[in-house]
């Protein structure tokens, strides 16, 4: 008798198939969800990763979503200096005689928010997908020059 099957609580089917080995979870009898028990809308979040950089023309975004297709993305802009990221990565269709190892992709619907200063000129957002990547560039109005003038001193 192995005592690795009684340390992962017997639910491995061979110590010799490293597919098989699910992770202890020391948290599964708590009420809290666990990593375990996220949700597919959670976890897909998660994984909508997105770089913001400003330089001096634009407000740049780029998120990386592999698998997903511009037809299943919406950016909109709202409360005039809010943008959103709206997507739905689906889930793979199974068949009965599929026999999985391991499922580490995240699938469900993810949502991303940014408040953009007042320099974003939201009426002219831009949105492209190329490899998995999508880029959405945001114009900044110029910074507007102050006037000085000299107050002369008296007395």
């Amino acid at each position: 008798m192995s005592i690795i099957p009684s340390i992962f609580g017997g639910r491995r089917s061979s110590i010799f198939d490293p597919f098989s080995l699910d992770i202890w979870d020391p948290f599964r009898e708590f009420p809290i969800p666990s990593s375990s028990d996220l949700s597919n809308e959670t976890s897909a979040l998660v994984n909508a990763r997105v770089d913001w950089k400003e330089t001096p023309e634009a407000h740049i975004f780029k998120a990386d979503l592999p698998g997903i297709k511009k037809e299943e993305l919406k950016v909109e802009v709202e409360d005039g200096n809010v943008l959103q990221i709206f997507g739905e990565r689906n889930v793979e269709k199974e068949d009965k005689n599929d026999k999985w190892h391991r499922v580490e992709r995240s699938s469900g619907r993810f949502t991303r928010r940014f408040r953009l200063p007042e320099n974003a000129k939201m009426e002219e957002v831009k949105a492209a997908m190329e490899n998995g990547v999508l880029t959405i560039t945001v114009p900044k109005t110029e910074a507007k020059k102050t006037d000085v003038k000299s107050v002369e001193i008296s007395g």
